[in-house]
C-alpha cells in the first residue's frame, strides 16, 4: 500500500458524543447529527475517517466526518478499529451476493447507501452499464476503490461492466459542501442504454434521465399490477418513460393511456412503446395529471385499472400537510375514474409520508367519494432497495393495490 492509499484509510482523530446522545447509532443507525457531538478533533479533515466515542470514551466505531453537513458523521463500521481495502471488498461483495439471491440482476440497484452500510453511495446497474451517485464527502473519497472492486466482483459472476457514468448532480450534494457533477468514469459510451425488465424493453437515458435514468424500485410492483390488466382499459398517471403502461400493454390490456408532464419523458415513453411493438394499444399524452383527471371525469371516462405513481409531494417534514392534500386530491380523482369493481394502484415515494399517514389519506379520499376499498396487496420497494429498520429513511416507497367498489 503506497502513502496515498495509507492516507485514505488513516484515522484522523476522535469525535466524541454528548452525554445521552447517539440514540440512532446505538440502535443500529448510521447517522450522527451535529447537535449530538461534543467535540471533533481538529486534526480530522472534512471527509476523513474518525473514531466515534461515547461521552465516557467508549469506542462506538469508525465513520467519516463533514462539519458542513447536519449529518456530521456517517458510520462505516461499529466494530473495526481500522479500515482497509479488504473491509470495502467484503462490503461490496455482500451487496452483490445479496442481490444474486433476491432480485433479477439484469438491471438492479447494486448499492443502496446506508441500507448496504456504504452511506451516501448509490450504484445502479442497467444491463452492462453502471450509474453511480455519490452524495457524501467521505464516501466520495472511496468511490473509485468501491467501483473498481464492484467491477471485479461482477466479472467473477459473469456480469462484465462495459462502462460507468456518474450522476452526482443532486442538489443535496451542496449541503455537503460538494459541487454537483455528472460525467463518464473511464471511457465514454453511448448513454442511451437498452434494458429488459419483466420482459419489457426500455431505452434508459443514463446521462439526462431523472435520477440515475430509470426507477428500478418499482420492478415487482409493475409485475403485480400487470396481472390485473389483461383485457383492461388502463390509465397510467405520472408514467415517466412508460414503465407501468408498458407492463400493462405487455400483459394484454385492451388500451393504455399514459400521462406525464415531462416532454422528454413522454418522448421516451413513445419510443419505448414502439420498441415493444405496443404502439397500437399503448399511447401517451403530455399533460398535468391534476388538470387532466377532472377533464376525464367530466367526459364520463371510466377505466378498469388506474395507476398513480407520482413524484414525492414532500421532501421535508415542513411540507407534509401540503403533501397530504395533494395525495388526497389525486387519489380522490382517480377513484372516480375507476369502474365499479375495477382496480387502483397508488403509491408514495416520500419517506416523510409515513405508512400510517399515507393509509389514512387514502381512506379519507375514499370516504369523500363514497367508495369502498378492498385491499389486494400492500407492497414496498424492490428488494434491491433494502429497508434497514434502524435507518427509517430507507423505507420510502408505499404501494397499494385496491379493488374499488361503489357503496352498496
Amino acid at each position: 500500500m503506497n502513502e496515498m492509499e495509507k492516507d485514505l484509510f488513516r484515522i484522523q482523530g476522535i469525535a466524541s458524543l454528548k452525554k445521552g446522545e447517539g440514540r440512532a447509532i446505538k440502535s443500529g443507525g448510521l447517522w450522527i447529527y451535529d447537535n449530538e457531538i461534543e467535540d471533533i478533533a481538529q486534526t480530522a479533515e472534512d471527509g476523513g475517517l474518525v473514531e466515534v466515542h461515547d461521552f465516557d470514551g467508549y469506542f462506538m466505531g469508525i465513520g467519516f466526518v463533514n462539519r458542513k453537513s447536519k449529518i456530521t458523521v456517517r458510520m462505516l463500521s461499529r466494530h473495526a478499529r481500522e479500515l482497509d481495502e479488504a473491509f470495502f471488498e467484503k462490503r461490496v461483495r455482500s451487496c452483490v451476493e445479496y442481490r444474486l439471491r433476491t432480485v433479477d440482476m439484469s438491471s438492479c440497484r447494486l448499492i443502496f447507501g446506508e441500507a448496504d452500510f456504504l452511506p451516501g453511495l448509490v450504484v445502479d446497474k442497467f444491463s452492462d452499464i453502471l450509474v453511480v451517485e455519490s452524495l457524501a464527502l467521505g464516501i466520495d473519497r472511496f468511490k473509485n476503490l468501491i467501483l473498481h472492486q464492484l467491477k471485479q466482483i461482477l466479472q467473477e459472476y459473469g456480469m462484465p461492466v462495459r462502462g460507468i457514468y456518474e450522476r452526482s448532480d443532486a442538489k443535496v450534494r451542496q449541503q455537503e459542501g460538494m459541487e454537483r457533477y455528472k460525467g463518464f468514469i473511464g471511457e465514454a459510451f453511448d448513454t442511451k442504454v437498452e434494458i429488459v425488465e419483466n420482459g419489457v424493453r426500455y431505452y434508459v437515458d443514463v446521462q439526462d434521465g431523472q435520477k440515475t435514468g430509470f426507477f428500478l424500485d418499482q420492478k415487482y410492483n409493475r409485475a403485480a399490477v400487470a396481472k390485473l390488466c389483461r383485457g383492461a382499459k388502463v390509465l397510467d398517471c405520472f408514467t415517466h418513460t412508460g414503465s407501468f403502461a408498458l407492463n400493462a400493454g405487455k400483459a394484454g390490456a385492451s388500451s393504455v393511456l399514459g400521462v406525464d408532464a415531462s416532454v422528454p419523458g413522454i418522448a421516451q415513453a413513445v419510443e419505448n412503446a414502439a420498441l415493444n411493438g405496443l404502439s397500437d394499444r399503448v399511447s401517451f399524452i403530455c399533460r398535468d395529471v391534476f388538470e387532466l383527471l377532472p377533464e376525464l371525469e367530466q367526459r364520463g371516462e371510466q377505466f378498469d385499472v388506474v395507476i398513480l405513481d407520482p413524484p414525492a409531494f414532500t421532501k421535508s417534514r415542513n411540507s407534509v400537510k401540503n403533501a397530504v392534500k395533494g395525495y388526497r386530491e389525486i387519489n380522490l380523482r382517480a377513484m372516480k375514474l375507476v369502474r365499479d369493481g375495477g382496480y387502483l394502484a397508488t403509491c408514495s415515494c416520500s419517506h416523510f409520508m409515513d405508512p400510517e399517514l399515507f393509509a389514512k389519506t387514502i381512506a379519507e379520499a375514499a370516504g369523500n367519494v363514497h367508495k369502498r376499498l378492498r385491499q389486494v396487496e400492500y407492497r414496498t420497494q424492490s428488494p434491491d432497495h433494502p429497508v434497514l429498520w434502524a435507518a427509517g429513511h430507507s423505507l420510502y416507497l408505499k404501494f397499494y393495490i385496491f379493488q374499488v367498489c361503489e357503496e352498496r
